[in-house]
């Protein structure tokens, strides 16, 4: 390594490798942040200001966990198992992200108690497999509306996302060193302009409004008055469910990388960290964030191992939020290419998924592979329930029996704990 964890970088490095993370961190934060403010019906002043509490989040979290969380170098983004909360949230928005911040309130609660090692004897390798498996999955109508896009042929606009996934696929295998961790920006920019030009160019910059009136409207729209809603709640606990374990595997996974000291510590004030940050997520009105598994692959790429660019990177987030003119470019991505990239992301997850299915050895007999596989056939059952068939299912019940994410989740823990049982 040309730095260590706890080496300073010159000036020079130190701004290039903190733009290299920068770059890095800003496709997820465009691609979830968008995909939440189009499903939540926003204007455009409203998506701008959306984002713009997006950046600023993610990038103080970054911060705070560089210099005083788990002190690894770790890229924080939105968590995408939280954006099926969002999909799946049948309450206001005032609840949605309530439930948020009561999700990161019960993480830090627990890392801080040191509760998170009883959590997990729960949530077995299958359950966790079954979990991550059912966010890509449950995801799958909406990346399907997305890719079909809001204007043109559907079919063309499909075809055309599924093209640029494979050339984002195709990418990743043959692309090396930085520009392989920069697939997905890659993916952004240059699909943005190959569709423009199939399509017909945008006739501007969206409008931003004046400080003043921005300033009102980060006001309105903090959550003051909590709003409970029980299924959004239910649905939100699951999706934390997901982040722990992500989160956990993330930390881990970099600290043994490079043989860092005292991982325990390390995790709880990590996970602790991670769970704060989403209690101020709810307060703001965005989805959560999560440290990002991807960091090994950059580190290894570049070589630098040093936590303090990602320290730069946190600023430029925060600093990107309070540009709303930068914001309002990045909004002009089509949703055709949000839809491809979606689908890329939940690709790799899924991948890393059965790897770990795989390497964790959580199939070894029938009764271990229908656990697997019934709460996921369940899943695509209810996810593709045409919508009148929905309505027959009793008013009280409809939030959970047509959630396919949260009864996958239900049937995976009754067959691990019932079936797979240890006497």
């Amino acid at each position: 390594m040309k730095y260590q964890l706890d080496d300073k970088p010159r000036a020079f490095p130190m701004l290039m490798y903190g733009l290299q993370w920068f770059s890095i961190a800003v496709p997820s934060l465009l691609i979830i942040g968008s995909v939440v403010a189009v499903l939540q019906g926003r204007d455009v002043f409203a998506q701008i200001m959306y984002m713009q509490k997006l950046f600023a989040v993610c990038g103080l979290v970054m911060f705070v966990q560089v210099l005083w969380g788990h002190k690894l170098p770790l890229i924080v983004g939105p968590a995408s198992v939280l954006l099926l909360g969002v999909v799946a949230g049948t309450g206001s928005e005032a609840a949605i992200y309530t439930a948020i911040g009561i999700g990161g309130a019960c993480v830090a609660l627990l890392a801080f108690s040191g509760g998170l090692g009883k959590v997990q004897k729960i949530f077995t390798t299958r359950v966790v497999v079954v979990i991550l498996v059912l966010v890509a999955i449950t995801l799958s109508p909406l990346i399907l509306r997305l890719s079909m896009g809001e204007t043109g042929k559907t079919a063309g606009n499909l075809a055309f996302a599924v093209l640029l996934t494979v050339m984002m696929l195709l990418g990743n295998r043959w692309l090396a060193g930085v520009w392989k961790s920069m697939v997905v920006l890659l993916g952004l920019v240059l699909g943005s302009l190959a569709y423009f030009s199939l399509a017909g160019w945008p006739g501007g910059l969206p409008a931003v409004l004046p400080w003043a009136e921005t300033g009102a409207l980060f006001v309105a729209s903090l959550v003051w008055q909590p709003a409970f809603d029980a299924p959004t709640l239910l649905a939100f606990f699951f999706s934390f469910v997901a982040l722990m374990i992500n989160e956990l595997g993330s930390i881990q996974g970099v600290g043994a990388m490079l043989g860092a000291h005292n991982m325990p510590e390390r995790s709880k004030k990590g996970m602790g960290i991670t769970g704060l940050g989403n209690m101020a997520a709810g307060f703001f009105g965005v989805i959560g964030q999560i440290d990002y598994s991807m960091s090994p692959g950059v580190i290894a790429a570049t070589q630098c191992a040093s936590r303090y660019p990602l320290v730069l990177a946190g600023l430029l987030l925060v600093l990107c939020s309070w540009v709303p003119d930068i914001i309002g470019f990045m909004t002009l991505i089509p949703a055709v290419v949000m839809g491809a990239a979606l689908l890329y992301v939940m690709s790799a997850q899924l991948a890393a998924s059965l790897q770990m299915l795989v390497r964790e050895k959580g199939v070894v007999d029938f009764y271990s592979g229908v656990t697997v596989a019934f709460p996921v056939m369940l899943s695509i059952l209810i996810a593709f329930l045409p919508p009148e068939v929905v309505e027959q299912i009793p008013a009280l019940a409809r939030p959970i029996a047509g959630n396919g994410f949260i009864m996958g989740c239900i049937a995976v823990l009754l067959l691990e704990h019932t079936l797979n049982r240890q006497h």
